[in-house]
């Protein structure tokens, strides 16, 4: 004899689109934690470097950026180290570039799981963003370092502000960014594929767009009139506050960082609703 009461959950066709079930999303807690190391296994899973590639990929970034643009280029770095200068603004991008685009793919990658078992869809990109949280933790050691090299050995003049104490902040409004854009985009990628190639190139496109290998004041000196398609990008007061907490240097106000968060929040609510619509017959089109 089954006692009735043992049943904890019920599955329901319908709920509403700002349903979160944050309750299953705690239950489910230990599926998170798998996913997040299945993610970081398998992606450096035979390779001979491994997990060296996180130092690799924005080391090499940083020398190409500053033999092209600022050697050659000879683009501004508002008095701060070039090699400093562009690993800040990678290290804040690629974490940010990284929860976009894989999230943007959630549904086409894991279609065979979602049509088999049943768990709250909203996981998996929380488990993407969660795992290169791991990436871009090891990524600012590499920029720690070479702060240290650099105030130390070279004797570089930049400084710590106290807008340092905003990096949780920084964090959180690149990873809810990133989550809600490509939530939004994974979702339209179940009926218009071609959003799927779109991302892989429009994401670096979007970096030029960005303060990654230059600061906003030289936007503002050199190109005035297209200035403000940069300063009104959401990444671009992101990585301009965390310039700025690190390195002294940055065109940092409240009202940007309001604006990128207000941004971010409208995006992230957007994402949410149309991803909890989609997850009910994606399936169907996938």
């Amino acid at each position: 004899m089954v006692n009735k009461e043992e049943y904890n959950w019920t599955i329901e066709a319908k709920a509403s689109l700002f349903d979160l079930k944050l309750n299953e999303l705690w239950a489910y807690r230990d599926l998170l934690w798998l996913l997040v190391r299945r993610d970081f296994v398998s992606f450096y899973k035979q390779t001979i470097l491994g997990p060296l590639w996180f130092f690799i990929q924005p080391l090499f970034t940083t020398i190409i950026f500053t033999f092209i643009f600022g050697n050659l280029a000879g683009i501004s770095t508002d008095g701060l180290p070039k090699p400093l200068f562009y690993m800040a603004g990678i290290t804040a991008w690629n974490y940010f570039a990284d929860c976009l685009t894989k999230t943007s793919t959630v549904f086409k990658d894991n279609a065979n799981i979602f049509g088999k078992v049943y768990f709250p869809r909203l996981i998996m990109p929380l488990s993407i963003v969660v795992s290169n949280l791991v990436r871009f933790g090891v990524q600012m050691l590499l920029f720690i370092f070479m702060m240290a090299y650099y105030y130390f050995v070279v004797d570089a003049h930049f400084a710590v502000t106290w807008a340092i104490g905003l990096f949780p902040v920084i964090v959180i409004l690149m990873a809810l960014l990133g989550l809600g854009t490509g939530m939004i985009i994974s979702a339209m990628t179940t009926k218009y594929r071609d959003l799927a190639f779109l991302v892989t190139f429009g994401v670096q496109l979007l970096m030029y767009a960005t303060t990654v290998i230059y600061p906003l004041s030289e936007a503002f000196n050199k190109y005035p009139a297209y200035a403000w398609i940069i300063e009104y990008n959401p990444m671009t007061p992101i990585i301009e506050t965390f310039r700025y907490g690190f390195l002294g240097e940055g065109s940092f106000s409240w009202g940007s960082l309001g604006y990128a968060t207000g941004v971010t929040l409208v995006l992230l609510i957007f994402g949410i609703v149309i991803f909890n619509k989609v997850e009910r017959n994606f399936v169907d089109t996938v």
